[in-house]
This record gives structure tokens, C-alpha cells and sequence, in this order.
């Protein structure tokens, strides 16, 4: 297969999506770097493992999406080898990198950022929790400090906000250069939660891990379990029952819209309408309820399962369903007229973090912040994959890159996700929900690739032997948190909490 010239030894992998695994040596690596900025590709998600079988002993992966599909490279290495930097072609690649630099041992060659990720200081050197052979320490270090970049001038000071926070939110560090209130550089500094999920997920049997992929972030359970048991589906060559894979969709939108309301009360909230976070709080609850009552879970956790889904539907509950959509769809479109005509809301709103489509190009801006900065990605339109391509997704988009943007896309997206919920429910297909899946025997790879509610999940498995080798799982928080970086320049530090809300991005599904 080419890309600009550059031709590529892929072979497809089983999957309801388009997606092609193939090996490259250190130059090819850079050379698809190169040829997938050519041809306006995106990175999705790069990382570091210790390779099975014979061969190099490890390997470092680059996700790719191009309008072809997912091309998933792989690079051999040696012990102590490095290999070429991604930064220079794709920025936020630069963390991805520094994190497989702790888990793995693995490092990019000359990149200009070689400080620890996850590792804050505490870590021994010799200590990369993703290798076979690495022990857990008697004891540990102690934290050291990080060297924030400086910035200097007449009148510049910092603020350090976090890791801990006044509300019940989990741990990040926010270090502002300020002169005045207007920030002029914003560094953030994350992993303080990260939880050992990846390398957990080689201790666990295939068909029990996608109760731990249900957890890497509880508000994306659905995403993340339906990602993994594509992923392990794909390596199984099994395709689920049809009935199943559009209760799948109906879940995933549920997640989807629950997210969006609790984002537009908070939103509300942080630009002074507390009415807003009162009324939508209520429409949210009330959909949580209705999930409970539904499906068994108000987040419809351990609802998607390797072969099905562990919950049905009956007529009473389609019922039920459809009359809670029509009720949400009335008071959504009201409130989205005060939101509207609301003028301090307004005020607060426009123009505040404002990211231009050019920067969030270069930068790799994803999901439905980068829909409302003009990027025009979302996974259920193109390249789409069952039920998704029967139900013709229309996708929201906005030019403005700001808060503003960023509201209007949510009350856009809830109101099609409404309408994607009763088409589900008028073409759902009768039949079981759920087949006995056999994992493979031998090594096989697969890989589950959803757009969540915040943006694209990827995850990547390599399986051997009928146990879990490799599980990598990407958040699109990985590409959007540097954004943040950027979108708050120039603006305020009381505006920040509401920037940062707009992009809503997670900590949990980063920090694994």
C-alpha cells in the first residue's frame, strides 16, 4: 500500500473498521511520518512494548488515520536502542514518547523534551514497570521537582495551581507565567494518577479484561469497553450478532449525551448560570436513572461484553426509552435558546480560548474540540463502522474554536445523538445479543477504534499464546491536553476554569 510515494508491507487486520498492521525499519519509520503529514494524516496514539517470540526485544507502534483506514507500524529494537523522534512531525507525540521512555526504557533520539512523565523522580532509573523482568522496588524514591520551563521578564510572575484541587477532581499541576491577569504561558504537568491498567491488563485472561478497559475512564466505560472487545473480536476473526452491535451504538450514545449534559450545566455554571448547571443536572440524573433502571447500570458499566452485550431491550423499555428523548430533546432545545439570548453568558463565552483551525491542525487537536476548531473528524461518519454506516451520523462542526464553539457542538451533538437513539430503536434487529468468542490460540493482533463522546479510543492488542501481551489504550486527552496549553494564552486566569471545562479533558484515561 502507498502513502505519497511511500510504499508500505501492511497486511489488514480482521476488524469491522479498515485497519493495517505492518513492520518498518528506522528509516521507513521516519519516511511514514513524513509521507502521513504530506498527505494531511493524523497520529493517533504511539507507544513502547517488549516484543514476544524471536526477533528484536522490543518494539515501539505508531497509529496512524488516514482516509484509507488505521495503519499500525511497528518498529524492532534493540536493547538500548532509540529510535527516530515523532515531535517534529506530530508535537503532541513528544509526551506519548516520554511516557514509553518511563514504562518501556524506550527513547526517541534527539528530542528536545527528555524530562519524565510518569515518572516524577520516585521511580528508580532502572525501574520500567512494562518489561517482563522488571520488580517492584522495596522502597521507592522520593518526588523530585519538575524543571517547569521558565519565563522571564518586567512584571511576569507564576501562579502554581495543583496537584491537589479545592473540588473533588483527580491531580494536576498547572504552573501560569502571568503579567497582570492575562496569561502569557501555561505548563501543565500530569501522571499523578497513574494506576499500573496497562501493565494489569497482561495479568488478566482476554475474555475478563474488558471489565478492566470498562475502568481506564469511568466517564468513556462504554467507549473503552466496546473498543477492547473490537479489538479482541478483531483478533478472534469474530464478527457479534447484529442485534448486539446496534445495542452497542445505543449504549455509546447514552454515554455520550449523560456527558454532554453534565458539561453544559458545568459550563453554565462556570460563566455565572447557576441555573444552568441546576436544570441540566436534572435532565442528566434523570438520564443516569433511566440507564439504571434500563440497562442495570447508571453508566452502563460491564454492559459490553466479548461477543454481545450483557443487557437487552423489550418493548416496554424501547418505550420508555423513546418517551425520556423526546422529553430531553424539548428541554435540551429551550435551554439552548437561554443559552442563546443569555448576554453574560454570551460575554464569557465568545471568544474565550480560542483555537484556530490552522493550530489545531498542527497541533493534532481532536474529538469534539477539534470539531469546533474546523477538523472534521468523527469516526461514526467516516470511515464509519456498523450500525454507523446505515445510520448516516451527521456530523457537528464549527469554525470559531472557542468556548462558544465548543458549547454549540455539545447541544449539536446531544440533539443528533437523540435522533441516532430512536432510529436504533427503529431498526434494531432481532436475534441474540451475545455469541461465545474463542480467543486465539496463537498470536494475533487486533484493534477496537471508537469515537467516544471526548474523541477518538484506540485500543491496540497483541495477544500470544491465548494471553494478553500487549493492551495499549489511547485517550484523545493525550492530543488535546498541550492544546489547553495554547488556548488559554492571552486570556484571563479567571477565564481559565471555564477554557479548561470547555475541553473537559480526562486525567484517569491518560495517566494509565
Amino acid at each position: 500500500m502507498q502513502i505519497r510515494g511511500l510504499k508500505l508491507q501492511v497486511e489488514p487486520v480482521r476488524s469491522p473498521l479498515p485497519v493495517f498492521r505492518g513492520s518498518v525499519d528506522a528509516k521507513g519509520w521516519e519516511e511514514a511520518a513524513r509521507a502521513v503529514l504530506a498527505a494531511h494524516g493524523r497520529l493517533v496514539s504511539t507507544w513502547g512494548a517488549q516484543a514476544g517470540g524471536g526477533g528484536a526485544p522490543f518494539t515501539v507502534s505508531a497509529a496512524y488515520a488516514l482516509p484509507a483506514g488505521l495503519f499500525w507500524l511497528q518498529l524492532p529494537l534493540e536493547a538500548g536502542r532509540g529510535y527516530p523522534d515523532l515531535a517534529p512531525h506530530f508535537p503532541f507525540a513528544g509526551r506519548m514518547q516520554r511516557a514509553s521512555a518511563d514504562l518501556v526504557g524506550l527513547r526517541a533520539e534527539s528530542a528536545a523534551d527528555g524530562r519524565g512523565w510518569l515518572n516524577h523522580g520516585v521511580w528508580p532509573e532502572s525501574f520500567h514497570p512494562l518489561r517482563r523482568d522488571c520488580a517492584v522496588p522495596e522502597r521507592f524514591g522520593a518526588a523530585q521537582p519538575y524543571a517547569f520551563v521558565p519565563v522571564q521578564g518586567d512584571g511576569v510572575h507564576e501562579i502554581p495551581v495543583g496537584p491537589v484541587h479545592a473540588g473533588i477532581i483527580e491531580p494536576g499541576h498547572f504552573r501560569f507565567s502571568i503579567v497582570g491577569e492575562k496569561v502569557l504561558r501555561l505548563e501543565a504537568r500530569l501522571g499523578y494518577t497513574h494506576k499500573g491498567i496497562e501493565k494489569r491488563f497482561t495479568q488478566l485472561p482476554p475474555l475478563s479484561a474488558h471489565r478492566l478497559a470498562g475502568r481506564v475512564c469511568g466517564d468513556s466505560t462504554v467507549a473503552y469497553a466496546w473498543a477492547y472487545c473490537m479489538a479482541l473480536e478483531s483478533a478472534a476473526g469474530f464478527r457479534p450478532p447484529g442485534r448486539a452491535a446496534w445495542l452497542r451504538a445505543l449504549l455509546l450514545e447514552r454515554e455520550r449525551i449523560a456527558n454532554h449534559l453534565g458539561d453544559l450545566g458545568a459550563l453554565g455554571n462556570d460563566a455565572g448560570l447557576a441555573f444552568g448547571l441546576a436544570q441540566f443536572s436534572r435532565l442528566r440524573e434523570d438520564w443516569l436513572r433511566a440507564s439504571l433502571e434500563l440497562f442495570g447500570h447508571r453508566f452502563m458499566m460491564d454492559r459490553i461484553v466479548p461477543g454481545g452485550v450483557a443487557a437487552d431491550l423489550g418493548a416496554t423499555g424501547v418505550e420508555r426509552l423513546l418517551r425520556q428523548c423526546d422529553d430531553v430533546e424539548r428541554e435540551v432545545r429551550r435551554l439552548r435558546e437561554i443559552y442563546d439570548e443569555h448576554p453574560g453568558l454570551q460575554d464569557r463565552f465568545i471568544n474565550a480560548g480560542k483555537v484556530a483551525p490552522d493550530l489545531a491542525r498542527t497541533l493534532g487537536l481532536t474529538g469534539l474540540a477539534g470539531r469546533a476548531s474546523a477538523q472534521a473528524v468523527d469516526l461514526r461518519c467516516k470511515p464509519s463502522w456498523p450500525p454507523y454506516d446505515a445510520l448516516e451520523v451527521r456530523m457537528a462542526t464549527h469554525k470559531n474554536g472557542d468556548v462558544a464553539a465548543r458549547v454549540t457542538v455539545r447541544f449539536e451533538e446531544t440533539l443528533e445523538s437523540l435522533r441516532l437513539i430512536r432510529a436504533i430503536c427503529a431498526t434494531l434487529p432481532h436475534g441474540p445479543v451475545r455469541a461465545e468468542l474463542a480467543p486465539p490460540a496463537g498470536a494475533a493482533a487486533g484493534a477496537g477504534w471508537i469515537e467516544g463522546w471526548r474523541g477518538e479510543i484506540l485500543v491496540a492488542l497483541e495477544l500470544d499464546g491465548g494471553a494478553i501481551a500487549r493492551c495499549h489504550c489511547h485517550d484523545p486527552s493525550w492530543q488535546n491536553w498541550p492544546v489547553i496549553e495554547h488556548a488559554v494564552m492571552d486570556n484571563i486566569v479567571p477565564d481559565f476554569p471555564l477554557i479548561n471545562k470547555s475541553f473537559n479533558l480526562a486525567y484517569s484515561g491518560h495517566d494509565l
